[in-house]
């Protein structure tokens, strides 16, 4: 290739040479010659591109050496180009179609939250239709703010939890959105439908809610005569007084999960209140160390409390006492008699965290994720003898979202558990004791 266009130079520098020679201007000649040949190779280059600009519709031009090599190259490399685009567009056209196909509703968002496809489903759930929606702001069709708030979380793990809401569509329809992440800052939203999982959980509630509601009157009618027979126990063989004592025990056993689950269904089953009450932090946690002495009784476990007196959060006092009494009660129950319990209330960057630290049996790492689900329990058979009703961690689960914070566990088999609940700033009021800090110790 290199060889036939010197040769053309090499020809047109001789002819030149020649043609100076016959009329002695041998430089006008050369710089004559030399022009010419820049003009022929200009026009070479020039059909080059207009050849390019027809996208090859047109012929090449014909020309042995560098510009032959050159459209041969730029042929072969258009050549496959065009195979790898039938590929990728076929490609795409599977996995539009996959999609398509799919039970839940798709959706494809751009960084701003535009939608760039959709697939059939996301018509009869979420009334998004393609292409007439095409470019069109999800936010702008969907008005919902609870939406809208999901869609620009940024954290992983709060996306990851998704979100339930009725179908825009059809209100007696019950979706769940997915948001995840892809590309160069795209979106692919999923709403699944979810009805009959979500009835059937509501029914369950219901279920548990009433039938705790109805047993709560015989138990306690029941509990009221055992309480009599105990007072008149001398009136009874020794026998018949042992069985009447564990009868008192497993009644107690009864109300307390009775009003375990009515606390947890009030929880699951009504709104989100609004944080408008104010809650003493500090003299709850006072309590909640005295009554954890009385249950501690003859264990006689060594408790120490520190707390800033100043940091008060805003909440609900009820659900926060059920919460806090419910860690504490759990840290008694699994730690050994003489066994250290502490509990912190304070404050960092990050927010308020109630603190409560044992050295008891602690968790193997095989039951942390589920410690939080209702009836779970590491060791069946411990938990029942000591009266725990495996609710307790539930019922503090559900308080923290409803607070907007989180229950943080951390705990070793045979070295003692930590629990953390962690309260976001917002949470935060401030009452003027100056900082102040109570430590108690026992």
């Amino acid at each position: 290739m290199i060889k036939e266009d010197l040769g053309r130079f090499i020809i047109v520098i001789l002819f030149s040479l020649l043609a100076g020679l016959l009329t002695s201007q041998i430089a006008i000649c050369l710089v004559a010659g030399i022009t010419l040949y820049g003009i022929w190779q200009y026009r070479l280059l020039h059909q080059v591109y207009d050849w390019l600009q027809s996208h090859s519709e047109s012929n090449p031009p014909e020309q042995s050496g560098i510009i032959d090599a050159l459209c041969s190259e730029i042929d072969f490399l258009q050549s496959r180009h065009k195979q790898r685009t039938r590929k990728l567009s076929g490609f795409l056209k599977r996995y539009q179609q996959a999609t398509a196909a799919l039970p839940d509703a798709a959706v494809i968002l751009g960084e701003q939250g535009e939608i760039e496809w959709a697939n059939s489903k996301a018509a009869d759930y979420l009334g998004v239709r393609w292409p007439q929606d095409n470019r069109q702001r999800i936010a702008n069709l969907i008005r919902h703010p609870r939406l809208s708030e999901f869609l620009a979380k940024k954290d992983d793990q709060e996306r990851d939890k998704g979100l339930q809401l009725e179908s825009p569509v059809n209100k007696t329809q019950m979706l769940e959105f997915r948001l995840i992440p892809y590309g160069d800052a795209q979106k692919l939203l999923m709403a699944r439908d979810i009805t009959e999982i979500h009835r059937a959980n509501q029914m369950r509630k219901d279920f548990i809610a009433n039938a705790s509601h109805e047993l709560r009157t015989p138990l306690t009618v029941i509990s009221g005569y055992l309480e009599g027979f105990d007072d008149d126990k001398e009136q009874f063989q020794e026998r018949a007084q042992t069985q009447i004592k564990q009868m008192r025990i497993q009644t107690m056993r009864m109300q307390r999960l009775i009003e375990d689950l009515l606390t947890l269904s009030v929880l699951e089953t009504t709104r989100k209140n609004p944080l408008n009450e104010v809650v003493g932090v500090p003299d709850m946690l006072t309590h909640i160390y005295q009554e954890a002495q009385e249950v501690s009784g003859i264990m006689n476990h060594i408790f120490y409390l520190e707390s800033d007196l100043d940091l008060w959060i805003k909440g609900n006092h009820r659900e926060l006492y059920s919460a806090f009494s419910n860690i504490v009660f759990n840290a008694v129950q699994h730690t050994p008699a003489g066994g250290v319990i502490r509990m912190r209330w304070y404050q960092d960057k990050e927010g308020a965290h109630f603190e409560v630290i044992d050295n008891g049996e602690g968790i193997a790492e095989e039951h942390l994720h589920r410690i939080t689900e209702r009836f779970y329990r590491v060791d069946k058979g411990r938990s029942r003898d000591k009266g725990g009703t495996g609710l307790g961690l539930a019922i503090v689960k559900h308080v923290m979202v409803r607070h907007g914070g989180k229950l943080q566990i951390s705990s070793e088999h045979g070295k003692g558990s930590n629990f953390r609940c962690d309260f976001p700033v917002t949470n935060i009021v401030y009452k003027s004791s100056g900082g102040a800090k109570s430590s108690l110790s026992a």
